[in-house]
């Protein structure tokens, strides 16, 4: 059985203006208990995170590892920008995005040092930038992470900014070539 969700586009402002997160109790499991590779597994943890995060007032949950290192959100990929380097989660607690796959090219095509990694909540605290990446909104910026502002006021999101940019040119070639014929629901 294959479920195809609805089409969606991401409302502007929150591309331009970012999503707040935070971190929640419920972990990302283990493979034996749900396989990350597989996006057909019960998402219970997912929803009982999403759930938490909207409680505390958040946009979405920042999700960790069984050892305690950030591995994703509830339901898109969580990157920080790191004395200018891009950094992710080494990818073994959470689903093999395209999305999140195209911005680590795009990161190593503009000679940005990306990083696939553990990393803990204290380089989160104290990272320059933050982002995530899904289908619908492409790269998104976060602006805070458990109360705290992530990166400092007036700075910018430079990184995040080229990204973006090299993003949609990505996408925008896709549409006008390979996609150019695709039906959309």
């Amino acid at each position: 059985m294959v479920i195809i969700p609805e089409y969606k586009e991401a409302l502007p402002e929150t591309v331009e203006k970012g999503v707040r997160l935070y971190t929640v109790y419920v972990r990302r499991g283990y493979s034996d208990v749900q396989d990350p590779t597989l996006n057909t597994h019960s998402k219970l943890n997912c929803i009982g995170a999403c759930i938490q995060a909207a409680k505390a007032g958040a946009d979405e949950a920042l999700m960790l590892d069984p050892h305690g290192f950030v591995a994703t959100c509830n339901s898109t990929h969580f990157f920080i920008v790191r004395r200018g380097e891009i950094w992710t989660s080494t990818g073994d607690y959470c689903l093999d995005g395209i999305t999140r796959g195209k911005v680590l090219e795009i990161g190593r095509e503009l000679g940005l040092t990306v990083r696939e990694t553990n990393f803990t909540m204290t380089d989160v605290y104290n990272a320059e930038e933050a982002f995530v990446t899904g289908t619908f909104a492409g790269l998104v910026p976060v602006t805070e992470v458990d109360g705290r502002i992530i990166g400092e006021a007036g700075a910018g999101r430079p990184v995040i900014a080229r990204l973006q940019a090299q993003y949609r040119d990505l996408v925008g070639r896709y549409i006008d070539g390979p996609g150019k014929n695709h039906p959309r629901g």
